[in-house]
């Protein structure tokens, strides 16, 4: 229960990250996209800052939460990130959710409990070796490196914003794994966490995450981007807790349940990142503007 509730926590944080980083991501110049020039820009908006503090907040809580728990069970449960999302984009902006909304929020929730239940994750029998580290970089590497190109080249607004989203939520995902490797070694041997790469690998793949992430936000409204974002971080939580901790995940007949259970989560996503008074409000144009 323990590393649910932090989890429950991280999401929470990610979320109010999300919400005030977009607000601050909306001012920035489309010229500005994949380029340093974006963070400088973004750096002298307090409210970007602001959402900077509250995700580290999520990765202390996640941290926490990779510590007790294992990384099929943690990423999985941050899929309530965007029902949190939705519902901080209503409260600070005065918007009222209608009951679609309300039920999208109603069949995640759902889908969540539904596949925690049957997949029963449960803890790593193994660390990671040298050659499935590798492998697991090349694949991450490789995915986003791809699907940033797509982005790039191929689509603009939404499409844009889905795709960058996607991206970001593998890196973010690849940088739990670190994140649950460093909270091992520093369980075991406080001393070794400063001189192991994974900690140093950790700090990378979460500023290149960021750096996705930002471009995702600017690129297209939070809408088309958080749902992607918090589909694609779990799904690759669960893969690489079970192929490279060796993390257990009911198999046989329970694939159904657990399939069944992603299914509504991502058809609950869908429902939520179509709520009309939501899409209304990031869908309404704003004067670009930077800070003085």
């Amino acid at each position: 229960m323990t590393p649910i509730l932090l989890a429950v926590c991280a999401a929470a944080s990610n979320a109010l990250a999300s919400v005030l980083q977009r607000r601050a991501a909306r001012t920035v110049p489309e010229q500005k996209a994949f380029r340093l020039s974006l963070f400088l820009a973004l750096i002298r908006h307090p409210v970007w800052l602001a959402g900077i503090g509250a995700l580290i907040a999520g990765f202390a809580f996640q941290a926490a939460a990779l510590s007790v728990g294992a990384l099929a069970l943690v990423q999985p449960t941050l899929v309530v990130e965007l029902p949190f999302t939705m519902l901080l984009i209503s409260w600070m902006f005065g918007i009222k959710l209608d009951r679609r909304s309300w039920a999208a929020v109603g069949v995640m929730t759902a889908g969540l409990v539904t596949f925690l239940a049957s997949a029963a994750p449960g803890p790593g029998r193994h660390p990671p070796t040298s050659a499935l580290w590798l492998m697991a970089g090349v694949a991450t590497v490789g995915t986003v490196i791809g699907l940033v190109i797509v982005a790039r080249l191929f689509l603009i607004g939404a499409g844009r914003a889905a795709v960058l989203g996607v991206a970001a939520g593998i890196g973010f995902a690849f940088t739990a794994t670190f994140m649950k490797e460093s909270t091992s070694i520093f369980e075991s041997e406080p001393g070794a966490l400063a001189t192991s790469w994974q900690l140093y690998a950790m700090v990378l793949a979460g500023l290149c995450s960021l750096f996705l992430l930002q471009n995702a936000l600017q690129s297209g409204p939070l809408v088309a981007a958080q749902p992607a974002l918090t589909i694609s971080d779990p799904v690759a939580g669960i893969l690489y807790g079970t192929t490279l901790f060796g993390e257990y995940v009911r198999t046989g007949p329970w694939i159904i349940l657990e399939a069944a259970g992603i299914g509504m989560i991502i058809y609950g996503s869908f429902l939520l990142s179509k709520s009309p008074p939501i899409r209304a409000h990031e869908l309404a144009p704003e004067p670009t503007q930077e800070p003085a």
